[in-house]
């Protein structure tokens, strides 16, 4: 949505506006318009909405248009050579990392699942190949050792629609330089799943945290205490050492759920209990004692 408004906001003429086809959204699962959709419309825009990047008629709609040049922002559909050759001046991409590392659907998130202490935005040319073309322009920012996904990704969409901005003129006059990618450097983001959420408490504190707050807001890590399943939403490494066997719970009490990894201990700050809303610590231990032994596991 940053690209959009700020392209919105801009001086260059917008001529179209393609986005995924409605879906069900919400609890009641009714179909309405993405904010994209809504935005562009509001801004009397045309909006196309294609099944497919081979449907004929959307082929022949966007031809219609007759774009100078294509820009693409988190869309989630590959592209096609027949699209990639409308636009008299191609396509560019703003891509959420330092291309190129993290080539990919779920840059962000692997990045801070890989504890990587810094991404940014690359502005790049539209290839077939997958986040392959020649760089534009990069943008670099740091990650925090306690910032979540949801956090990275809504600042680096700022940060990518001001570098956007910034880049076009370049572009259109023909004074940017394009960088060529070192492909043998590259790494992939593959598309997240719910199974990525599984936690190994073998593994270092670390590894877990940066999990944790890698797959926040979705698809979430989660882990079993006895029956329960929980979804873990925030914690901390824990300064201090310890010794029980890694899902052991060293301590249970007011504010303090810590758990021993492979490598040291993990404070627990928030949970979700299945079905149920997010909660301290505090309020998870008042309504669920903790039984001595009890170890969280990856499954019950």
């Amino acid at each position: 949505m940053p690209t959009l408004d700020a392209l919105l906001a801009s001086p260059y003429e917008i001529v179209g506006v393609v986005t995924q086809p409605d879906r069900p959204r919400g609890r009641g699962h009714k179909t309405s318009a993405s904010p994209v959709k809504a935005a562009a419309l509001a801004a009397g825009r045309r909006v196309l909405q294609p099944a497919s990047m081979k449907d004929d008629r959307f082929l022949t709609e966007l031809s219609g248009l007759r774009p100078d040049l294509g820009v693409v922002a988190a869309y989630g559909q590959i592209l096609t050579d027949a699209v990639l050759a409308v636009p008299r001046l191609g396509m560019i991409n703003v891509h959420a990392s330092i291309l190129p590392r993290y080539r990919g659907a779920a840059p962000v998130h692997r990045a801070v699942i890989g504890g990587e202490t810094e991404t940014g935005v690359t502005i790049m040319r539209v290839v077939k190949a997958l986040d392959a073309g020649p760089m534009l322009s990069v943008r670099r920012r740091p990650i925090g050792v306690h910032e979540t996904s949801e956090d990275v990704e809504r600042d680096l969409a700022g940060i990518g629609a001001r570098l956007l901005l910034e880049t076009l003129p370049g572009l259109l006059d023909g004074s940017v330089r394009e960088v060529p990618q070192h492909h043998a450097d590259a790494t992939y983001a593959p598309r997240l799943t719910k199974e990525d959420g599984l936690i190994d408490w073998a593994w270092p504190a670390e590894r877990i945290h940066n999990l944790i707050r890698g797959l926040h807001p979705w698809p979430h890590a989660a882990s079993f205490l006895g029956l329960q399943r929980l979804i873990l939403h925030r914690s901390r490494p824990a300064p201090d050492p310890v010794s029980e066997q890694p899902g052991a719970i060293v301590e249970a009490l007011g504010d303090r759920l810590l758990v021993a990894t492979g490598l040291g201990g993990l404070d627990i700050l928030e949970v979700q209990p299945e079905g149920k809303r997010p909660m301290s610590i505090r309020e998870f231990l008042a309504g669920h004692p903790v039984a001595p032994l009890v170890r969280f596991r990856a499954s019950p």
